[in-house]
């Protein structure tokens, strides 16, 4: 399974498209592109597998495997980029501005429950990141 992420990218942050089998799901917000500076800046594009994780904290959510130079990036719940991510993608229901958005909690949910199968039958999920080409 593959989700696909379009990056539109601008200096105050990072905004998306996050979808299935050419399907939207969701929007996305990102930190801007600081050179992949930890904690500061998006991660790089590319494909990344994803594991699914949970926390008191976060609940259900997802983690990138293998990110360049980056630990623990995470898909989870955040409706402003700059005050919330340290690197993370987090998914909106809406865009309201240059990284930030609304209703994370509930187009999170919609992720989860989207990959449901996938991960309850152990296959490998995927996620590709790329520039949205306008």
């Amino acid at each position: 399974m593959e989700l696909e992420l379009k990056r539109r990218y601008y200096p105050q942050g990072t905004n998306g498209t996050l979808a299935y089998n050419g399907l939207t799901i969701c929007a996305t917000i990102e930190l801007p592109w600081k050179n992949n500076s930890t904690r500061i800046s998006c991660i790089p594009e590319g494909r990344y597998s994803l594991i699914k994780r949970y926390s008191p904290h976060l609940k259900d959510h997802l983690m990138l495997e293998d990110v360049p130079d980056r630990q623990y990036i995470l898909i989870h719940p955040a409706n402003n980029a700059l005050l919330e991510l340290e690197g993370c993608i987090a998914p909106v229901s809406l865009i309201t501005g240059i990284g930030q958005g609304i209703q994370s909690v509930l187009a999170m949910k919609k992720i989860i429950s989207i990959l449901a199968h996938a991960f309850d039958n152990k296959q490998p999920v995927f996620i590709i990141i790329k520039k949205e080409i306008v």
